[in-house]
């Protein structure tokens, strides 16, 4: 049995299994997604975005926050939980708003949507990479990131392990150690999560736009990779319409 999809299945279940506690669990206005989603709005708005995709929607809370701030954006969700969708729709989401799908092979075609968005979800994939392509590839304007930074939590004695061991490639093997082969950890509040960092994925967004940006979201001091238990970036896709102006 393939074991990503055993991975993928695990978390299903554990979104199944704490629908009706979702939103007590994971949303919270003044939460790091809260700010994140003021950040995102700014955006939109200073870009010029008329649609946004938001890759793991859940109940739908970036739609509604979106088009509460900018009632002409065009929003849709992506949520592989069907118990989550229900949640969205009993809020006012409409059925073609909150959509199922799958982040590793986004069904539309290239720079669909202006800008491509996701919060919290990339530490709950195997391969957030893929996750991170495809947001290119859909986006015309640019990716919205809010995401873990797993270097910049736990003690400072621990902070300081795990960034030892990023700067000599051991990081993940490390990791695999010491969660006995898996490579990840359940929980009772989160599922199914990997050391996911937003820094992971900086060099690669960095090569594929002509402005990166990056906020902390979570934590404190000037150095976001060691001080910033949550990270927000944005970057602008090169090449995109701006530059025929």
């Amino acid at each position: 049995m393939n074991t990503s999809v055993d991975q993928a299945e695990l978390q299903r279940d554990y979104y199944a299994a704490t629908a009706d506690r979702y939103e007590a669990l994971h949303v919270s206005e003044h939460d790091e997604h809260g700010l994140a989603l003021a950040w995102l709005s700014g955006l939109a708005a200073h870009h010029g975005a008329r649609s946004v995709l938001d890759i793991g929607s859940g109940t739908g809370r970036a739609p509604l926050y979106l088009r509460s701030r900018q009632p002409g954006l065009a929003v849709v969700g992506v949520e592989p939980s069907a118990e989550l969708r229900a949640i969205g729709y009993a809020a006012g989401i409409a059925a073609d708003a909150l959509v199922d799908g799958d982040a590793t092979r986004l069904a539309y075609a290239d720079a669909s949507f202006d800008i491509v968005c996701e919060f919290g979800v990339l530490h709950h994939v195997e391969d957030p990479r893929r996750v991170v392509s495809e947001m290119l590839r859909v986006a015309r304007i640019g990716i919205f990131i809010s995401d873990d930074n797993h270097f910049a939590a736990g003690s400072p004695l621990n902070r300081f392990a795990k960034r030892a061991l990023d700067s000599l490639g051991l990081w993940k093997t490390a990791y695999r150690v010491r969660s006995g082969g898996k490579g990840y950890r359940i929980s009772a509040g989160d599922g199914l999560s990997y050391p996911y960092s937003v820094f992971d994925d900086l060099a690669f967004v960095r090569s594929r736009c002509d402005l990166v940006q990056t906020a902390n979201m979570d934590g404190c001091g000037p150095d976001l990779y060691a001080d910033a238990a949550h990270v927000a970036l944005f970057g602008r896709k090169r090449g995109g319409p701006w530059t025929q102006r």
